[in-house]
Parts: C-alpha cells; structure tokens; sequence
C-alpha cells in the first residue's frame, strides 16, 4: 500500500502554485446542498508501520474462499490456478505494455491477443473473436448492441434465465438508444421462439443459465434466423464448455461470456475477461479490436490491429463502442491457464466440475426439506429451501461455510426467490467440504 503523507505546509505550497487561498475554494463549484456540513470522525494521523498493522487487521476479518469450503457461484467462481500463470503475467515484457497503443514495439503482446482469439474461437464455436471486452455483462451488452447494428431492428428479448447484472447492464447502455427491451419471465425454448417476430433485432439467452439449467438452442436459432433475428448465447462459466456443446454447434450468431474461471481469482468480483465472438461475416460490427497476423517488408512473421474500430481509432460517429482498453492482463491470464491445460486438460477439468456437482447434489438429497430445482446442471444448481436464503447463509458463514448465493439479493424484487440458493461445486471441492456443507445446512435448518 502506498502511504504519502502530507504535511500543512506542503498544502499550503501546493494552494499558493495554483492560486487558491485555502481547500475550501477547490470545492466552490460543488452545489452547497451536496457538501458534508459536519466533520468526519477519523481517526489522528499514524505511522506506516501502524497504518499497514490496522489495514491487515481489517481484512483479516473477511471471509474468503482461501479459509473456508466455498460454494459460491452465479457468475463469478473459484478455480485452481496455476503457479506459472501469475509468474508469467508479472513479467515486465507484458506487465507495462498490456495494452497494445504501439503495435509495432508491442508485439509480443499483440501475438498473445492473437492466441486469446484463436482460444476462445475454438472452444465457443465461432470464426472469429476479438481482443477481450472488460467483463460478461459488458460484452453481452456489447453484442445487443452489435446485433442492433447489424439488423437495423431495435426490439431486443432478454431470456428470464439471464443473469440479472447481464439485464441490467443491458438496459442501463441502451436506455438512450430507444431500443424495445422485453424481459421475459420465460427460460424455455418453445416459449422464447413464440416471441420472435420481425421486429426482433436478437434474443440473449444464457447457458448453462442463471439458475444453472442447461439447454441445446439450436431450435431457438433456427425460429431466428427464420425472421431475421440473431442469437446472442451467453456463457458465465467458460469451463463448462469442456462439455458442453459449443454455442456455435447450436446456431448461435454471436457469443458474450465471461472468462474469469480461467487464470483470473475471484478477487471480491474482479477484474474480470469478457469475451465475445462471432462469424466472419458480422466481423465490422464487432466493438472493440482485433489483432491479426501478418509480415512485415522483410518476410518476417508480425502482429498488427487488424480491426480498431473503437473511438480512440476513428471518428466518434464511425466506431462501434466506446470501449478505451481491453482486460489485457487478464486475458493473458486466460491464455496462459487455458495452453497449460490444453484440449485434453480443458475437457478434464470439466468433467472433474461436473462430477464434484453431481456428489454435492447427491450428498443434498440426505435433506428432506431441501429441494432441487434443476432437471440438468452442469458445476451448479439451484436449491429451494424452507427458509429464506438470506438468513441461512449468514447462519452458514457464520460456522464457517460459504453457502452459496442467495438468489434474493440478485433479484431483490422478485418475492418467489426468497428461499433460493444457488451453489456451486468446482475442482476445488473437496469431499470433506461437501460434507461440511451438508451437516451445516442441516443444523442450520434444524
């Protein structure tokens, strides 16, 4: 932690430079209602020393998935990563030169975004990805937008098994663009394919969904592109798609998801890697950029932009997005995490997910006034209990369990999800964990 003190008369220097008699005028252009009328109550001034004794002592408090089993999911989860991926990212040649202004002294981070989009080509389906987004919501926000563009149309369906932060964002960067957005409360493929119409721009569904449901789309897409319509899948837990047929397999048009199980912590919700790819033949609507691979005068391999099409590259009325960076360290991470396991690894290490989800829901079936809702799951599920969510997992933390997530606190106005608790099981989860898990629910339900 950097800790730069300043003393009274390295403010008064500071005010004299600019020409302000004291702090106070600094703020003169606040509106007086919104300025704080009384003191803050903080503590006097302390040493580095004390300051870094009383900070570690903060965060010693927190409940983290290093010290205890952790069953949290709902887009955002907890993976092993290894050792190697961490080291490599740190190392100068990509920690100072993440994001690529100079292609032509950037090339080595240029060919790793090269590889990043070959990555997540392969394993979503499509032809062709860019450069990383900043996370899944934005990207799947990215790629409404996108299909806006491409169908000249302005109604959008949002499946009511999207993720609720997906919708919001969603709805929060296309509340000026005049778009139709209907949130349904319907998940299933013959009542999302009822909706379609010639209006429709797209329909974004999400697999395996918010609550963890898994379905083939394939029909939705065929009723699709029936009307003109494009298919937006997107994928929260990129892992899954080690056993999972691919959204490309399934017709989808373009593709939003959420890197972060690969190479990047959970980290208290972030940073994370968005991802988004398509077909070729939609390639100039993409947001963002891309990085190709070509030569240079002397024959010589070389990385370029291929594709810039953000506002610091083109004129503002020309560009696709506003997005100013790309989560380059992060999906190096990604890059880096998903070589070392290669195809064989990749596809593994999802059937360890799916299997460790299985025991847990097994181990679940001992709780007579638990439910399971979910038919099919992939690495989480979603739990129906007797009591409101809220307070059970509090209970659960409280004897040392993260519990999972309460659906309640991503939908707080929906009443009928009081009492669901989405869980997750991950290569991490050991069998003393899921066996902790049980005993706890059951003395907290009992």
């Amino acid at each position: 932690m950097r800790y730069l003190p300043l003393t009274t008369d390295d403010r008064n220097k500071m005010l004299s430079e600019i020409g302000v008699g004291d702090i106070e005028e600094l703020f003169k252009d606040v509106p007086n209602d919104a300025l704080l009328k009384s003191a803050i109550d903080l503590p006097s001034h302390k040493s580095e020393m004390e300051v870094e004794t009383s900070i570690t002592s903060f965060a010693k408090k927190n409940k983290t998935t290093n010290v205890f089993p952790s069953f949290l999911g709902a887009g955002n989860y907890s993976h092993h990563i290894p050792a190697s991926v961490d080291h490599l990212i740190q190392r100068g040649e990509f920690l100072t030169s993440y994001t690529p202004y100079q292609p032509e002294i950037a090339q080595g981070t240029l060919q790793a975004l090269f590889e990043f989009q070959t990555q997540v080509s392969l394993i979503t389906g499509m032809e062709v990805a860019n450069a990383s987004m900043y996370d899944g919501a934005t990207a799947t926000s990215e790629a409404v937008l996108m299909a806006c563009r491409i169908t000249r149309r302005d109604k959008i369906i949002l499946s009511n098994g999207l993720h609720p932060h997906y919708n919001e964002v969603i709805k929060t960067n296309s509340r000026h663009l005049k778009l139709s957005i209907d949130s349904t409360s319907v998940y299933n493929k013959k009542a999302l394919c009822e909706l379609i119409d010639e209006n429709t721009a797209c329909i974004v569904v999400q697999n395996p969904d918010f609550f963890g449901r898994v379905q083939d789309f394939t029909e939705l897409s065929e009723t699709c592109h029936q009307y003109g319509a494009l298919l937006i899948i997107a994928v929260t837990e990129i892992i899954s798609l080690g056993a999972l047929t691919n959204p490309g397999e399934m017709g989808a048009d373009i593709v939003s998801g959420e890197g972060q199980s690969l190479g990047n912590p959970i980290s208290f919700g972030g940073p994370h890697v968005g991802l988004l790819s398509t077909r070729e033949k939609f390639l100039r609507q993409m947001p963002g950029r891309l990085a190709g691979e070509t030569v240079d005068e002397d024959g010589k391999r070389g990385w370029v932009l291929t594709l810039s099409t953000r506002e610091q590259h083109i004129r503002r009325e020309k560009a696709t997005s506003n997005i100013c960076t790309n989560s380059g360290l992060c999906a190096l991470a990604f890059s880096i995490h998903l070589s070392l396991l290669g195809e064989d690894g990749f596809t593994q290490l999802a059937k360890i997910n799916h299997q460790k989800a299985i025991d847990l829901s097994k181990a679940i079936e001992s709780l007579d006034e638990v439910e399971l809702i979910n038919e099919t799951f992939f690495n989480e599920f979603t739990l129906k209990l007797p009591k409101p969510a809220i307070s059970i997992v509090e209970e659960m933390a409280n004897k040392g369990v993260l519990a999972g997530v309460p659906v309640k606190r991503l939908i707080p106005h929906d009443i009928d999800t009081e009492n669901m608790l989405i869980v997750a099981a991950t290569e991490l989860t050991t069998n003393s964990d899921i066996e902790k898990f049980v005993t706890c629910l059951r003395e907290t339900l009992s």
